[in-house]
């Protein structure tokens, strides 16, 4: 059974910077993607970046390309968010899910962690 557990949340001026962490357990993640989304008040949830745990490719929203990066630490299980040049819009409740399929979807992943509040103010 897949856990995940993100931390690493907090609230930074429009500007900063926070890394998200999401430590994984209860399997090989080998094939596996790992994904982040976030949820803001009164909107969907939303894909924000995937990485393939193997190869190590990533993809963006377009929302956040060239200023959040996906990482992950094989040895520790753990896959990151790094999240610089932050701006109020980006404001929600972080989400680290997991795969073993394709799709960027809500819906495509079977795994989620409790998420983690990431608040950025002007």
């Amino acid at each position: 059974q897949v856990q995940l557990v993100e931390s690493g949340g907090g609230s930074v001026q429009a500007g900063g910077s926070l890394r998200l962490s999401c430590a994984a357990s209860g399997r090989t993640f080998s094939g596996y993607r790992m994904g982040w989304f976030r949820q803001a008040p009164g909107k969907e949830r939303e894909f924000v970046a995937v990485i393939m745990w193997s190869r190590g490719s990533t993809y963006y929203a377009d929302s956040v390309k060239g200023r959040f990066t996906i990482s992950r630490d094989n040895a520790k299980n753990t896959v990151y968010l790094q999240m610089n040049s932050l701006k109020p819009e980006d404001t929600a409740v972080y989400y680290c899910a997991a795969q073993s399929g394709a799709g960027l979807g809500v819906a495509d992943f079977g795994s989620w962690g409790q998420g983690t509040q990431v608040t950025v103010s002007t």
